[in-house]
């Protein structure tokens, strides 16, 4: 996994202030976490970062005041309803070293006829190397059949990467499809719990309209 290259700057100022001001001038407030010092307030540009974590789990590169360092993201606060990013907390890291993170889970194949695919896990929590970390784990339903499921400890894995989800979670199962009949009554439903009415059928509406004619 190759890492972005980003330039951070260091970060004195603090408070929903100073936020705003970096937020102003295209930058966002981040914080830099080790397992052995203190955290390192720094800036980052918003724009290259926002599409950077369009990536799980990307690899950081960082250039702070001439040094170079290793971070994956670890909380990404965004506005509850711009959705613009607020604050990144890092995790520092360095090759070779384990690291546990969620990689999201891709089913691949096609299942067999009348099967629903229902995915009860998005990601596994696993361990690899931080510059080792799968951008997703793929999970082969060819000809899984009704009733068949897939758990934790039956996925493949990439070559360095260990499980640590409960190996009797199950990630993926196959249930029946609807049938027609089942959808539209479950709509009709739905509509009537809603108070929503339903319009009369043509016939009966127009045998209405005669009966009405005929007694006039």
């Amino acid at each position: 996994m190759s890492g972005v290259h980003i330039a951070a700057e260091p970060r004195v100022e603090f408070g929903k202030g100073a936020a705003r001001r970096f937020r102003r001038a295209g930058k966002v407030p981040a914080a830099l976490y080790s397992r052995t010092a203190e955290p390192i307030h720094i800036a980052l540009p918003s724009h290259q970062l926002m599409m950077a974590l369009k990536t799980a789990n990307v690899l950081f590169e960082l250039d702070l005041q001439g040094k170079k360092h290793l971070a994956l993201p670890r909380d990404v606060q965004r506005h509850p309803v711009r959705d613009y990013l607020q604050h990144v907390n890092l995790l520092l890291v360095k090759r070779g070293e384990k690291v546990t993170v969620e990689v999201p889970v891709r089913a691949a194949g096609e299942l067999a006829p009348g099967g629903l695919l229902g995915l009860t896990l998005t990601t596994l929590s696993v361990q690899a190397e931080a510059t080792r970390i799968p951008q997703a784990i793929e999970i082969s339903i060819e000809g899984l059949q009704v009733g068949d499921g897939v758990y934790a400890k039956d996925v493949t894995l990439p070559s360095g990467v260990t499980l640590d989800t409960e190996p009797d979670a199950m990630v993926l199962h196959v249930m029946a499809a609807p049938t027609a009949e089942q959808v539209e009554a479950e709509l009709a439903a739905a509509e009537a719990e809603a108070g929503i009415e339903q319009p009369e059928p043509v016939a009966a509406a127009e045998e209405k309209t005669e009966a009405s004619t005929a007694e006039s």
